[in-house]
């Protein structure tokens, strides 16, 4: 068994159990197989590694975030954690300006079967608040037009770890997982059909706070 395997086992798992007790809704629509687009809203570190413990231990060493290169590979600790027990996809936030492609990675990661998990906004917001989503994701659709995107709304992780919060809290937390967003290839008609489903999978519960 990989190291990665057996940190959400032993480690991952059981921590969000008693943390945040996850209520996760429409499981069965999770990709069974890469390559393949996960897509969540983003107020949390724990956003990551819930989205991964969703998977089956037998699927985690083919389940990689895309992740900002600039935070989560600047010290050697931090590094060979984001490395070796996440598997992240380093983006290089900014590489566009300077003639890079900030998706290369992501790109190869899909072509070799794997299931990323993206987060459009690019960053975390605040808790329960939702930030523009920015054109990455658009990109990716039009390079790789067979890979699906599921978009998955997540609730509760924003309070249970706030952005620029060490310590979580207690906080029960809720993934309402959709189906397959349909394609376009006009970039406002995609970034709107998207923003579209995470509100229509928000709705499915009640939650006031978000905007």
């Amino acid at each position: 068994m990989s190291l990665k395997r057996l940190f959400f086992a032993l480690l991952v798992r059981p921590f969000l159990l008693v943390v945040t007790g996850t209520n996760v809704r429409h499981a069965e629509r999770l990709p069974a197989r890469g390559p393949a687009l996960l897509v969540g809203n983003h107020n949390s570190h724990l956003d990551t590694v819930t989205l991964m413990s969703l998977f089956p231990g037998r699927l985690l060493d083919s389940v990689r975030p895309a992740a900002a290169a600039d935070y989560f590979l600047k010290s050697g600790p931090l590094a060979w954690f984001s490395r070796n027990l996440i598997g992240i996809i380093p983006v290089t936030r900014g590489g566009r300006a300077a003639g890079e492609d900030p998706l290369a990675g992501v790109s190869a990661a899909l072509e070799t079967g794997t299931i990323v998990i993206f987060f459009p906004e690019g960053t975390r917001g605040e808790p329960e608040r939702f930030k523009e989503i920015r054109s990455g994701i658009f990109h990716l659709a039009l390079r790789h037009p067979s890979v699906p995107i599921v978009p998955v709304f997540l609730h509760g992780l924003g309070k249970a770890l706030p952005k620029g919060a060490f310590l979580p809290v207690p906080f029960f937390c809720d993934v309402f997982v959709g189906e397959p967003l349909e394609r376009s290839s006009d970039k406002d008609a995609f970034l709107a059909g998207l923003k579209a489903r995470f509100e229509a999978l928000r709705a499915e519960g009640t939650f006031p706070e978000w905007e």
